[in-house]
Order: structure tokens, then sequence, then C-alpha cells
């Protein structure tokens, strides 16, 4: 921040009164990722495109890659040595508090053990919504939602603090050593808001054994068809594989061949294989051209897969307890 002209640049014994802080102001944190991103560039990181919060630098055994959330930072990089001049360097710019190896970042608990990153979870985060709400010493159930009900959209905010109560410390694992392939899960579920009669579009997305992405969400438009409805959830999980596709790019992971899609509405591949079905679907013509694209490219490859092995079953329908517990023990979480 420059003064004006014609106030001295220095005066002895004196302070200036700060009018206003910048701290706060809607520019505030433009101005601090853009002073950031300028001091990063300049120490020869390269921001990532499908993820501007991403800067890499290096390649092999020192590559180096770096996520920032506002004013917290992540370092990765199997060269010690290089993460040590990248905190000095950052140090000297910004005077940076450093806390070590990751354990706790953006409300996540990181545990680690010789077989890879042991659980990830939001434990304490639980322990305090839970104590904040008056519903530490409630009754636990096991399953999230009521298996009456037709729709994970319809959720009890009770019956939600009740299940966390059961399982505080749930998590995902994420082992050291597994195959570098993507393989994602597609269904939705036919007029499954009452309300609305809108379909539920569900995903999770794997890279080897480690589940990274996943998505429950009511679709924008009201499909003709489950097939419609089968397809445009098709289009939505094409489209995350496509943006991890190319993260993986630029953190210089090798997941040569295409991503493994499983759905279970054969309709819905049968329309991205076959031209002729396309006729029948000029009103999804963009998902069309999204999902016919990528599979002719090479990016996809399509699978059909029974209702009992569809892992993102539980993301579109209620189950009970039992069948809740064995879809999510495929995915990879459990209770420490």
């Amino acid at each position: 921040m420059q003064l004006p002209p014609s106030v001295p640049r220095q005066r002895v014994g004196q302070v200036c009164k700060l009018n206003k802080s910048l701290y706060g102001l809607k520019q505030a944190s433009r101005q601090w990722n853009t002073k950031l991103s300028i001091a990063l560039q300049s120490m020869g990181f390269k921001q990532s495109i499908p993820d501007n919060s991403m800067f890499t630098k290096g390649e092999g055994h020192s590559f180096m890659a770096l996520l920032v959330y506002v004013d917290d930072i992540v370092v990765a990089s199997a060269d010690i040595k290089a993460i040590q001049e990248i905190k000095g360097q950052l140090n000297a710019k910004f005077q940076i508090k450093d806390l070590g190896s990751l354990k706790y970042f953006l409300g996540l608990e990181v545990a680690r053990q010789g077989k890879g990153i042991n659980n990830v979870c939001q434990r304490k985060y639980t322990l305090e919504l839970l104590n904040d709400t008056g519903f530490t010493d409630c009754k636990p159930i096991h399953s999230p939602t009521v298996p009456s009900h037709n729709s994970v959209s319809i959720l009890a905010a009770h019956r939600v603090l009740r299940y966390i109560k059961a399982a505080p410390a749930q998590g995902m694992f994420f082992p050291s050593s597994s195959d570098l392939k993507l393989k994602a899960f597609s269904n939705s579920d036919w007029g499954a808001c009452v309300d609305t009669r809108r379909f539920l579009t569900g995903f999770c997305i794997f890279l080897g054994n480690a589940l990274v992405s996943w998505k429950s969400k009511k679709q924008v438009t009201v499909s003709k068809s489950s097939s419609e409805a089968e397809y445009r959830a098709l289009a939505a999980t094409t489209c995350e594989v496509q943006g991890i596709s190319y993260l993986l790019n630029e953190l210089e992971i090798n997941h040569s061949g295409p991503a493994a899609v499983y759905c279970d509405g054969k309709s819905a591949i049968a329309i991205a294989k076959n031209p002729v079905f396309h006729e029948h679907t000029k009103h999804i013509e963009l998902d069309c051209h999204l999902v016919r694209e990528t599979l002719s490219k090479g990016v996809i490859k399509l699978f059909h897969v029974g209702s009992k092995s569809q892992l993102a079953d539980t993301f579109t329908k209620t189950h009970c307890p039992s069948s809740f517990h064995k879809y999510i023990s495929k995915l990879g979480l459990f209770n420490m």
C-alpha cells in the first residue's frame, strides 16, 4: 500500500493511523490469493488448470504438489530437502507457522500407519456438533436414512445426529500401495422426490482401491424416463472422471487406459454406444454428445453392473442398516 505524495515517507518516532483494515473486506481474499499465487509462481510453481488451489513443481523424485486453502497450505513431496527449502522461502515472504506432518486440516483428522493413511475422519467436529446440539447422550442408530422413505434427499436432522453418534470416527482408508486405475459407479433413482418428481444422481469414483470422489444430488430437470435419468447421471459421472483425469496428469500419475464406468442401466449404455438411439434422445443432446465423445476417444469404457453390485446405490436409495453397512464397507469406510 503506497502513501499519498503529501505524506512524508519516514517520520521518526511517529506511527500511521489505520483508517480501514484490509482484513475482512470483500476484496481481501482475492488480493491475498493473487499475492500468494504470484509468490509461488516466482518460486517455480505452476498453477493447476483443473484446480486453481493446487500448485506443482519439478518432476520425478523432486516433484512437489502444494495445496492452498486461504492461508492454510499442505505440501507433498518425496524430496524432504525440497520441502524444507520451500518452507524457508515461504517463511521469508509471509512468516509462516510450520505445523509439521499433516494431522489435522480443515476439520479433517488424518491418521497414518505403514499401509497408508489409516483414517481420514471428522471425529473432533462430530463430537463438538453432538455437544452443541445436546445429542451427546442420545441413543445411536446405524443408518442415517429411514428405510420407508423413498428418497435419500429426505433426511431427519435428529436421525443424522443419532447416526454420527454411533460412528463419530468413521472415515476413509487410503492404501499406500494400489493400482492407479480409475473406476466409477453411476446410478440414478427414478422419480425419487415425491414433491418435484426429479431423479437423483449418484456416483462414486475410485483411484485403485481408494474412494476419491462421490456425489448425491437431485437432477436439475425432470426426466421423461428412467433411461434418460440414468443417462444424465452417466453424463455427470463422466464429467467428474474427466476432471480427475486432468488432475492426475498434472500430478504426474500414470493412469493409462480408459476409466471403467459401471452403470446398471442397460438402456443408458445402449444410448451411449449406439447412434441410432441418439435420434430418439434429441432433448438430451448435450449429455449424449459428452458421453459418446469421451467413449469414442477412449477416456471411459462402459460396463453393465448388477444392482446388487452397484456401489453408488447408497447415494440414491435408502437402505436398512444391514445393507447400508454392506455398501459403505465396500466404499472403504470404517469406524475407528
